[in-house]
């Protein structure tokens, strides 16, 4: 019998990419899974995959606050409580600071900073309750700020903050708080990420080959929550990042530029 059978577990952005292969993973386990995302579409897709399963979609924005609210509360409407919570839903962006538009840094905080904050606001009673688990997916840049990514890095930094915090809040309640750091992953987080009009790119130039495939990102996730780890970095070059930048802040500083600038210019 898996750890999570008749378990309701919450997954924001779970349409695709991480998200999609949590969905189907816990869903697997035999779990009550929820989920939302903006594209009501890609939403409808993956309720068709999966016909016979306990799956409830639901349309929204995580970086509206009442959305997240009629989410959470669509969520306790339809099966009564909330055991685990997965903030997954996040964007990126590829430009300097200096050519980058205000906007752009607003609505990655919003998204990826924010949308965590709304959704487990209103989950948390009934995590509480039962002595449940929280994931944040965050990301190296939250160790390490990133050239061209200044408002990602910001809103991962700001992330990793508020999870220690309520941690440290909820360390007798018998709650979980994990921090997930997957590193490069096969997932469509990069191919629209933000430019500096705040607009998607539709563009990535790292070779999908050498990434960790979004499956086995939400395995080591799943493994992580069994363990009740407290933070989950993965990937050598990740676990290399943020020792670098821990110890030797400097000698970090010249490997990250030297890793995204190419002849001085960025890569994205």
């Amino acid at each position: 019998m898996s750890s999570f059978e008749n378990k309701v577990v919450v997954i924001t952005g779970g349409s695709e990419g991480i998200g999609k292969a949590l969905v189907e993973l816990f869903l697997q386990q035999g779990a009550k899974v929820a989920t939302c995302g903006r594209n009501f579409d890609k939403l409808y897709q993956l309720q068709t995959l999966h016909p016979n399963l306990p799956l409830f979609t639901h349309t929204a924005d995580v970086s509206k606050q009442n959305e997240c609210e009629s989410f959470i509360h669509a969520v306790i409407k339809t099966y009564g409580t909330i055991d685990v919570l997965i903030n997954n839903a996040g964007i990126s962006m590829r430009a300097l600071f200096a050519d980058t538009e205000i906007s752009t840094l607003q609505k990655l905080m919003d998204v990826n900073f924010w949308g965590a904050v709304y959704c487990t606001k209103y989950a948390l009673p009934y995590i509480i309750q039962n002595k449940g688990t929280i994931v944040g997916i965050s990301s190296i840049a939250g160790f390490r700020g990133l050239p061209g990514r200044s408002g990602y890095s910001a809103s991962k930094h700001a992330l990793n903050g508020w999870l220690e915090t309520i941690r440290t809040e909820l360390r007798e309640t018998g709650v979980s708080v994990i921090t997930v750091c997957p590193g490069f992953t096969a997932s469509n987080i990069r191919k629209v990420a933000l430019n500096k009009h705040a607009q998607p790119e539709d563009e990535s130039k790292l070779d999908e080959g050498k990434l960790m495939p979004a499956e086995e990102v939400a395995q080591h996730i799943y493994n992580a929550m069994l363990k009740k780890k407290r933070t989950l970095i993965l990937t050598t070059q990740g676990k290399e990042t943020v020792f670098l930048n821990r110890f030797l802040p400097s000698l970090a500083d010249k490997l990250v530029h030297k890793f995204y600038f190419r002849k001085g210019e960025l890569i994205k």
